[in-house]
């Protein structure tokens, strides 16, 4: 929700109420109408924008920045979003000249240099994982996820099987997967886990049929938990007639130790833009490959790069291919980040990034487990699921009350409320990144919220105290959003 200035809790003003007119800086002379450019068909007959000298714009959005918080700021536990240190070499790389200033549509043989870091990455990850080849070209993570549904719409009805029209998603899988499946104009099958938070292959059997066109999976899924009957999953599915797709969000738990296409799955995307470097959320682009088996390498988005007598070409003419899923190639800026990111770590580094991201995670869920319950209290991966429910029948105190409380004491919370099959929920993922002791701080500040929470309730009701704006009518914020500044 936004505030007039009166109501922030320091008064920050708003840029629109900075400004003075005829304060703004007048360092070239006035250009031309801007009729000149345009018809007037397409311009506006107003555009109240604030007039600002420079000094006051600068001080103005440092002042913003400064109440930023970020992943360079403090620890961000965010489940399933990755949000960890990303080495600032990767970002001095990505912004050579060479790369940064090169036009989309320069010709190939001007441009060699950014199309082999796009085919080196591209096979970079095919072997990491196990497929026969991956685009570039989707813009994210569930861009990607609508790009492999496309493929498997387009893949059945060339084999004339239009009638498999059923996609099935686990209730531990990430929301975006039903609704990419939606999308495209499959049915949903939603399939509950077990009671050890796992797809079994009981339960699958019931819903397999001649209808069966894709089961998506995550694993390890949104509960931090690995599918340990996934081989046999992946076995049932095909034998139906049926693919498998693999939701990569959670891919830095299994580098160098499992391959999705070992795995027995046919598709699968990848989040390099949190898995490989720059966080999930970070305010940029994203960045979502999407790789396929052998038999669905025609299938991809174009263009793909591809090597041909020692030089690199942009291939556009695939005849079965589903087509561009977005403008010009690629978010070429991540791929970059990302094969810097592979070569720096390599396979040995790679696999090091695996297990210090599962060892926080089972340090913290070890930690966090003495006074919070843990609805899965086994050997987790990247990340664990802890519950508010007692807290709350007990005391009042909601999974959302301990993250506002978070907030007070200078960390970001943790996922609340995902996946859904954990009531009063908070998804914890300390990714690779953090030291011991910045766990350990975090444990003991969250324990100290819960004996809080026992003590004097009301004082978690009124969190944030310390932050800029205070706890906002959640119901209204999300009904009623204004976004818009109005003179």
């Amino acid at each position: 929700m936004s505030q007039p200035a009166s109501e922030m809790s320091d008064g920050v003003p708003l840029i629109f109420e900075l400004g003075q007119k005829g304060r703004a800086n007048r360092y070239f002379e006035d250009a031309k109408p801007l009729e000149t450019y345009l018809p007037p068909s397409v311009l506006r007959e107003e555009l109240p924008l604030p007039e600002n000298s420079e000094l006051d714009v600068v001080r103005h959005y440092t002042r913003l920045s400064q109440r930023t918080f970020g992943i360079d700021v403090g620890f961000y536990p965010l489940g399933s979003c990755t949000m960890k240190y990303n080495p600032r070499v990767n970002d001095a790389i990505a912004a050579r000249r060479e790369f940064a200033e090169l036009h989309p549509y320069t010709p190939d043989e001007l441009a060699q240099g950014a199309l082999q870091v796009m085919y080196e990455l591209e096979r970079s990850l095919s072997s990491l994982f196990g497929m026969a080849a991956f685009s570039l070209n989707p813009s994210a993570g569930a861009h990607a996820e609508l790009a492999a549904l496309l493929i498997a719409k387009k893949y059945f009805k060339d084999r004339g099987e239009t009638h498999r029209d059923k996609v099935i998603v686990p209730d531990t899988a990430h929301g975006t997967n039903p609704a990419s499946a939606a999308m495209c104009g499959f049915h949903v099958i939603s399939l509950p886990s077990d009671s050890r938070g796992r797809v079994s292959v009981e339960e699958i059997r019931k819903v397999l049929g001649p209808d069966t066109a894709v089961c998506m999976m995550t694993n390890p899924n949104t509960l931090g938990l690995f599918e340990e009957q996934i081989a046999q999953i992946a076995a049932e599915v095909h034998a139906a007639g049926g693919l498998m797709y693999y939701d990569g969000a959670n891919a830095n738990a299994i580098m160098g130790y499992t391959r999705p296409g070992d795995m027995g799955f046919d598709l699968m995307h990848l989040n390099t833009h949190k898995t490989f470097t720059i966080p999930h959320g970070g305010g940029g682009a994203g960045h979502g490959p999407l790789g396929v088996a052998a038999y669905l390498v025609d299938y991809l988005p174009t263009p793909v790069v591809v090597a041909r007598d020692g030089e690199f070409a942009l291939e556009f003419d695939r005849p079965k291919s589903i087509g561009p899923m977005r403008s010009f190639w690629s978010n070429f800026a991540h791929a970059v980040r990302a094969l810097a990111y592979l070569y720096a770590n390599g396979e040995a580094g790679l696999k090091r990034v695996s297990q210090l991201a599962v060892l926080n995670a089972n340090y913290l869920r070890v930690k966090v487990a003495e006074f919070l319950e843990t609805p899965y209290p086994e050997t987790c991966r990247h990340e664990f699921v802890a519950s508010a429910q007692r807290l709350k029948k007990e005391h009042g105190v909601r999974a959302l009350d301990l993250a506002k409380a978070l907030l007070d004491r200078g960390y970001m919370a943790p996922t609340i409320y995902f996946p859904l099959i954990v009531p009063e929920s908070l998804m914890i993922e300390p990714t690779e990144t953090e030291s011991k002791e910045t766990l350990d701080d975090f444990a003991a500040a969250l324990h100290g919220i819960v004996e809080t929470a026992k003590t004097n309730p009301q004082e978690l009701f009124d969190a944030p105290t310390a932050t800029v704006v205070g706890r906002v009518d959640e119901t209204r914020a999300a009904r009623q959003p204004d976004l818009r500044w109005r003179a």
